[in-house]
Protein backbone atom coordinates (compact mmCIF):
# COMPACT_ATOMS: atom_id res chain seq x y z
CA UNK A 1 0.00 0.00 0.00
CA UNK A 2 1.04 3.47 -0.94
CA UNK A 3 2.12 5.95 1.39
CA UNK A 4 -0.03 8.52 0.25
CA UNK A 5 -3.43 5.73 0.79
CA UNK A 6 -2.17 5.29 3.55
CA UNK A 7 -2.39 8.33 4.93
CA UNK A 8 -5.74 9.02 3.00
CA UNK A 9 -7.17 5.79 4.52
CA UNK A 10 -5.70 6.95 8.21
CA UNK A 11 -7.39 9.90 7.70
CA UNK A 12 -10.73 9.10 6.69
CA UNK A 13 -10.55 6.54 10.04
CA UNK A 14 -9.50 9.16 11.94
CA UNK A 15 -12.42 11.85 11.01
CA UNK A 16 -14.82 9.00 11.40
CA UNK A 17 -13.75 8.36 15.18
CA UNK A 18 -14.30 12.37 15.03
CA UNK A 19 -17.73 12.28 13.96
CA UNK A 20 -19.14 9.49 15.90
CA UNK A 21 -18.02 10.88 18.91
CA UNK A 22 -19.44 14.37 18.22
CA UNK A 23 -22.49 15.18 20.37
CA UNK A 24 -25.32 14.58 17.98
CA UNK A 25 -28.91 15.95 18.71
CA UNK A 26 -30.93 12.81 20.18
CA UNK A 27 -33.50 13.33 22.59
CA UNK A 28 -34.60 9.75 23.03
CA UNK A 29 -38.11 8.33 24.38
CA UNK A 30 -37.66 6.46 27.75
CA UNK A 31 -39.11 4.69 30.77
CA UNK A 32 -39.22 6.38 33.95
CA UNK A 33 -40.53 4.99 37.47
CA UNK A 34 -44.51 5.60 37.59
CA UNK A 35 -45.19 8.83 40.24
CA UNK A 36 -41.87 10.38 40.59
CA UNK A 37 -42.81 13.65 38.71
CA UNK A 38 -46.26 14.90 37.45
CA UNK A 39 -46.38 15.02 33.80
CA UNK A 40 -44.63 18.68 31.85
CA UNK A 41 -42.37 18.65 34.80
CA UNK A 42 -37.93 18.98 33.65
CA UNK A 43 -35.35 16.95 35.62
CA UNK A 44 -32.29 17.41 35.26
CA UNK A 45 -30.17 14.51 37.00
CA UNK A 46 -26.54 16.64 37.01
CA UNK A 47 -24.28 13.04 37.73
CA UNK A 48 -26.36 11.69 34.77
CA UNK A 49 -25.46 14.71 32.21
CA UNK A 50 -29.23 14.25 31.27
CA UNK A 51 -32.44 16.61 31.00
CA UNK A 52 -36.10 14.65 31.47
CA UNK A 53 -39.14 15.99 30.11
CA UNK A 54 -41.37 14.14 31.66
CA UNK A 55 -44.46 12.97 29.01
CA UNK A 56 -46.83 10.92 31.53
CA UNK A 57 -46.40 8.39 34.70
CA UNK A 58 -44.26 5.79 33.06
CA UNK A 59 -42.31 7.95 29.91
CA UNK A 60 -39.88 10.86 29.22
CA UNK A 61 -38.09 12.24 26.43
CA UNK A 62 -34.42 12.17 27.31
CA UNK A 63 -31.55 15.05 26.77
CA UNK A 64 -27.65 15.36 26.87
CA UNK A 65 -26.77 18.21 28.92
CA UNK A 66 -23.83 20.36 29.98
CA UNK A 67 -23.70 20.80 33.65
CA UNK A 68 -21.89 23.01 36.16
CA UNK A 69 -18.57 22.58 36.50
CA UNK A 70 -17.33 21.56 40.27
CA UNK A 71 -18.21 24.18 42.66
CA UNK A 72 -20.63 25.54 40.27
CA UNK A 73 -23.55 22.74 40.33
CA UNK A 74 -26.99 22.95 42.65
CA UNK A 75 -29.87 21.28 43.53
CA UNK A 76 -33.48 22.53 43.87
CA UNK A 77 -36.76 22.98 42.50
CA UNK A 78 -37.64 26.49 40.33
CA UNK A 79 -39.81 27.11 37.36
CA UNK A 80 -39.05 28.83 33.77
CA UNK A 81 -39.90 32.36 33.98
CA UNK A 82 -38.77 33.50 30.17
CA UNK A 83 -38.17 31.63 26.76
CA UNK A 84 -36.23 34.08 24.60
CA UNK A 85 -34.69 32.89 20.86
CA UNK A 86 -31.51 34.10 20.02
CA UNK A 87 -30.79 35.90 23.41
CA UNK A 88 -28.30 38.48 23.54
CA UNK A 89 -26.14 37.22 26.61
CA UNK A 90 -24.60 39.62 29.41
CA UNK A 91 -22.48 37.14 31.44
CA UNK A 92 -23.09 37.54 35.10
CA UNK A 93 -20.93 39.08 37.71
CA UNK A 94 -18.83 35.67 38.73
CA UNK A 95 -18.27 34.81 34.87
CA UNK A 96 -16.94 38.73 34.24
CA UNK A 97 -14.85 38.56 37.39
CA UNK A 98 -13.20 34.97 36.47
CA UNK A 99 -13.04 36.32 32.53
CA UNK A 100 -12.69 40.38 32.69
CA UNK A 101 -11.77 40.27 28.42
CA UNK A 102 -15.44 39.55 27.58
CA UNK A 103 -17.94 42.11 26.53
CA UNK A 104 -20.68 43.46 28.93
CA UNK A 105 -23.22 42.18 26.14
CA UNK A 106 -22.77 39.27 23.30
CA UNK A 107 -25.68 39.86 20.80
CA UNK A 108 -27.81 37.29 19.88
CA UNK A 109 -27.08 34.84 16.86
CA UNK A 110 -23.39 35.80 17.53
CA UNK A 111 -20.98 32.34 17.31
CA UNK A 112 -19.23 33.82 20.38
CA UNK A 113 -23.12 34.20 22.70
CA UNK A 114 -22.74 31.01 24.96
CA UNK A 115 -26.79 30.96 24.89
CA UNK A 116 -26.91 29.28 21.40
CA UNK A 117 -30.13 29.31 19.51
CA UNK A 118 -32.38 29.64 22.53
CA UNK A 119 -32.31 30.39 26.49
CA UNK A 120 -35.29 29.51 29.04
CA UNK A 121 -34.40 31.04 32.11
CA UNK A 122 -35.26 29.96 35.76
CA UNK A 123 -36.68 31.93 38.20
CA UNK A 124 -34.64 33.10 41.15
CA UNK A 125 -31.31 32.99 39.62
CA UNK A 126 -29.05 33.40 37.09
CA UNK A 127 -29.25 30.10 35.48
CA UNK A 128 -30.80 29.04 32.32
CA UNK A 129 -31.73 26.20 30.26
CA UNK A 130 -29.90 27.17 26.84
CA UNK A 131 -28.50 26.04 23.68
CA UNK A 132 -24.62 25.88 22.73
CA UNK A 133 -22.65 27.25 19.75
CA UNK A 134 -19.62 24.61 21.49
CA UNK A 135 -21.74 21.16 20.92
CA UNK A 136 -19.07 19.09 22.30
CA UNK A 137 -19.55 20.40 25.41
CA UNK A 138 -22.48 18.69 25.95
CA UNK A 139 -22.47 15.87 28.08
CA UNK A 140 -19.64 17.40 30.67
CA UNK A 141 -19.23 19.49 33.99
CA UNK A 142 -18.76 23.06 32.22
CA UNK A 143 -20.92 25.85 33.00
CA UNK A 144 -21.18 28.14 35.78
CA UNK A 145 -24.48 26.48 36.45
CA UNK A 146 -26.41 26.58 33.61
CA UNK A 147 -27.66 23.88 31.88
CA UNK A 148 -26.39 23.82 28.36
CA UNK A 149 -28.21 21.57 25.49
CA UNK A 150 -27.39 21.26 22.35
CA UNK A 151 -29.02 23.59 19.56
CA UNK A 152 -31.50 21.09 17.99
CA UNK A 153 -32.54 19.65 21.22
CA UNK A 154 -32.85 22.98 22.93
CA UNK A 155 -35.34 24.18 20.41
CA UNK A 156 -37.40 20.42 20.30
CA UNK A 157 -37.60 21.16 24.65
CA UNK A 158 -38.80 25.24 23.58
CA UNK A 159 -41.59 24.14 21.50
CA UNK A 160 -42.70 21.25 24.28
CA UNK A 161 -43.14 23.66 27.51
CA UNK A 162 -43.83 26.78 28.54
CA UNK A 163 -43.04 29.88 31.03
CA UNK A 164 -44.21 28.31 34.33
CA UNK A 165 -43.00 25.14 33.62
CA UNK A 166 -41.64 23.26 36.65
CA UNK A 167 -37.81 21.94 37.04
CA UNK A 168 -36.19 19.92 39.40
CA UNK A 169 -32.36 19.42 39.67
CA UNK A 170 -31.20 17.01 41.54
CA UNK A 171 -27.31 15.38 41.66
Amino acid sequence: MSMRIAAALAATIGAGVLVSTAAEARPELVGTHPGDYSPGTIVVKTNERKLYLILDSGHAVRYPVGVGKSGKQWAGTTRIDGKYRNPAWSPPAEVKRDKPQLPDVIPGGSPRNPMGVAAMTLAGGEYAIHGTNVPGSVGGFVSYGCIRMLNDDITDLYGRVSVGTTVVVTR
